[in-house]
C-alpha cells in the first residue's frame, strides 16, 4: 500500500522547510534507512531518511521549494501502484481541515490569572521534535549531555527514540545545558519542553515554576463549552445521590407506570410481589427477572444485603518500547499471513540424558540438552531442506545453509540471535556460542547482523518447566520448533510399565511451503538424532 512522506518536523521551532536537494528520483527503489533528500530547516540542512520499502512514486516539493511541516512531499509505494486517488483525497482532507479551523468560532476563557514569564534573554527552550512524519510522542533513550555542561552547536544532546527507530538529536544553540524538563526512558508528546539552554548562571527558576504550572487560558469552540458545561451538571447531580438513595429509586414512565419486563412482570405476579417495591437492576433502571428472585420484603428474617467490594480498580500502564512495537507488528503478520498448523510428537529422552552425563564427564565440556536439540534439528535439515525454506511473495527459496535461530527472553520482549552452519558446529561449539548470544542478549550487546538471516527456529520454554507449547514463525522462515521440559513418568517399554523420561516437542509449519507429510518426516528424523544422539557422532 502507498504510504504518503511529509515535511519531517527537524527542530523545534521549524514550520517550514526547503527541499535543498534530492538524492532519490520518481522510479528509483527506496529501502528503509536511505536517505530520501537533504531539507534545509531554520537551523541547518539534514538528511532526511526513508521509514519505508518500495519505489518513489511521486514527488510533491520540488528542489528549492519551501513546503509547511507535515504537507506531502513525496509518495512511496509498490512499482506501478496507483496512487493519484490516494494524493487527492489527502489534499481535499487537509482543505477540509482548514475550513473547519477558519470557520469554527471561538472564545478565550479566562479560568484564573494569567502569568506572564518572560523567557531570560539568551535562553532558548528545546522542546521534543517531531523525528518523523507519523510521530506524536517520543521517549528520552539516553541523555548525552547533564545539566551544567557546555554545548556547543551541533553536538548531541540525546537519543531519542521514536515509533520508527532511536535517532540522535543535536543542538541548534550554544550555551550551558540548564534545565532537563524529560528524564531517560520517560515519554513526551511532541513539542514537549525537553531541556533549556542558555548563559551559564543564568537564574530561570521562574521559567521552570511556568513549565510546572497548568495554563492560565484555554481556547474551547462555543458548542463544546456549553457541552462540558452541561455534562459537568450531570456528573455533579449523578455523585451527590447517596447509596441508600439510589437503592430506592424505582424506574417509572411519565404515566406512572413501573418499567419492567414481561416475565418479571409474570414472575412477580405468581409471587405476590409488589414491583412498585423491586429495585431494577436493568438498562434505564428495568426491572428484570433477576430483580424479581432476588427480593426480599422489608421486615423479612432474611437480609438481602447488596455486595460493597472493599478492594479498588488500579491498574498500571508501561509505555511501549520500540523493541516491542516491532514484536507485536512482526508477529501479528506471521499470524495472520502465514497458514500455520502444529505436529506434536513426544520423545524418550532417557538415552539422551545418559549421553549428556557421559559427555560432559569430559574435562572442560558441559553441554545442555538444548544444544542436543539445536544440533539434531540443523542435521534433520540437511535432509529435509524443504523444511529449511523461506516463502515471499513471488517464489519459495529453498535453503540448504542451516542458520538457527535461537529465542532469547530479555526484559523488553524476545531477541532471536541467529547460529550460523550450526550443522557443521560441534555440540561443544553449539553451547559455547548459544551461552554467548544469550548472555550478550540480555545486555543488549548483540549486532544486529547476528540477528539476521536464520533459516529455521528454535524456542525452548523446557527450563521453566512448560511441557509444551505452540509458537508463532518467525517469518520468512517456513516453521519454528517449541521444545517442553523432561518429564519423568510412567511409560510403557516391552509390555511393561517402567519410570521413563519424555520430552514434548511442537512443529509450527507455514502450508504454503511445508506440507503435513513433510513436516512428518522431519520429525521422525529428528527424533532418531535425539532418541540416539550417539548418530551424530557418527
Amino acid at each position: 500500500m502507498a504510504e504518503i512522506i511529509t515535511m519531517p518536523r527537524l527542530s523545534d521551532t521549524m514550520t517550514e522547510g526547503v527541499v535543498a536537494k534530492w538524492l532519490k528520483k520518481v522510479g528509483d527503489k527506496v529501502s528503509e534507512g536511505d536517505i530520501l533528500a537533504e531539507i534545509e530547516t531554520d537551523k541547518a540542512t539534514m538528511e532526511f531518511e526513508s521509514f519505508h520499502n518500495g519505489e518513489l512514486l511521486y514527488i510533491g516539493i520540488e528542489e528549492g521549494k519551501t513546503a509547511p511541516v507535515d504537507s506531502i512531499i513525496a509518495i512511496i509505494g509498490e512499482s506501478g501502484e496507483e496512487y493519484k486517488s490516494l494524493l487527492e483525497q489527502k489534499i481535499v482532507e487537509e482543505e477540509k481541515k482548514e475550513e473547519e479551523r477558519a470557520e469554527a468560532p471561538v472564545e478565550v476563557v479566562i479560568e484564573e490569572e494569567a502569568i506572564q514569564v518572560e523567557t531570560p534573554e539568551g535562553v532558548e527552550v528545546i522542546t521534543m521534535p517531531k523525528l518523523s512524519d507519523t510521530m506524536t510522542e517520543g521517549t528520552v533513550a539516553k541523555w548525552l549531555k547533564k545539566v551544567g555542561d557546555k554545548v556547543s552547536e551541533g553536538d548531541i544532546l540525546a537519543e531519542i527514540e521514536s515509533d520508527k527507530a532511536t535517532m540522535e538529536f543535536e543542538s541548534f544553540y550554544q550555551g550551558s545545558l540548564l534545565y532537563i524538563g524529560i528524564s531517560e526512558g520517560e515519554s513526551a508528546k511532541v513539542d514537549s519542553v525537553l531541556a533549556v539552554i542558555g548563559k551559564e548562571g543564568t537564574d530561570i527558576s521562574g521559567l521552570i515554576e511556568s513549565f510546572k504550572r497548568p495554563a492560565a487560558t484555554s481556547v474551547k469552540p462555543k458548542a463544546q463549552k456549553e457541552n462540558s458545561k452541561s455534562t459537568s451538571d450531570k456528573v455533579i447531580s449523578s455523585t451527590q445521590l447517596s447509596p441508600v438513595e439510589m437503592q430506592t429509586v424505582v424506574k417509572k414512565e411519565s404515566n406512572g407506570r413501573v418499567v419492567a419486563s414481561p416475565l418479571a412482570k409474570k414472575l412477580a405476579l405468581e409471587k405476590n410481589i409488589n414491583l412498585e417495591r423491586v429495585q431494577g437492576s436493568g438498562e434505564g433502571g428495568r426491572i428484570i427477572k433477576r430483580d424479581v428472585e432476588n427480593y426480599v420484603e422489608t421486615g423479612s428474617p432474611v437480609s438481602n444485603k447488596p455486595f460493597v467490594p472493599r478492594g479498588q480498580e488500579s491498574f498500571e500502564e508501561i509505555t511501549n518500547s520500540q523493541m516491542r512495537k516491532v514484536i507485536a507488528r512482526r508477529l501479528a503478520e506471521s499470524k495472520f499471513t502465514a497458514p500455520h498448523y502444529y505436529l506434536n510428537v513426544e520423545f524418550d529422552m532417557d538415552n539422551a540424558i545418559s549421553f549428556r552425563n557421559q559427555y560432559n564427564s569430559l574435562p572442560d565440556t558441559k553441554i545442555s540438552f538444548n544444544d542436543i536439540v539445536i544440533k539434531a534439528t540443523a542435521m534433520a535439515l540437511k535432509q529435509h531442506p524443504q523444511v529449511n525454506s523461506q516463502w515471499f511473495d513471488d517464489r519459495m527459496k529453498i535453503n540448504h545453509h542451516v542458520h538457527i535461530g535461537v529465542a532469547v527472553a530479555v526484559e523488553d520482549g524476545l531477541l532471536v540471535p541467529v547460529l550460523k552452519f550450526a550443522d557443521e558446529q560441534s555440540l561443544t561449539q553449539i553451547g559455547s556460542s548459544v551461552k554467548d548470544f544469550a548472555g550478550r542478549a540480555r545486555n543488549k550487546k548483540l549486532a544486529p547482523n547476528e540477528m539476521e538471516g536464520s533459516t529455521f527456529t528454535i524456542s525452548n520454554l523446557g527450563m521453566f518447566g512448560i511441557t509444551d507449547f505452540t509458537s508463532i514463525i518467525n517469518q520468512p522462515n517456513s516453521a519454528i520448533l517449541s521444545v517442553g521440559a523432561i518429564v519423568e513418568k510412567p511409560v510403557v517399554k516391552e509390555g511393561k510399565i517402567v519410570v521413563g523420561n519424555t520430552m514434548k516437542l511442537t512443529l509450527a509449519c507455514d502450508h504454503r511451503t511445508v506440507d503435513g507429510a513433510t513436516g512428518a518426516l522431519f520429525l521422525q528424523t529428528l527424533k532418531g538424532y535425539i532418541e540416539n544422539p550417539i548418530t551424530m557422532l557418527l
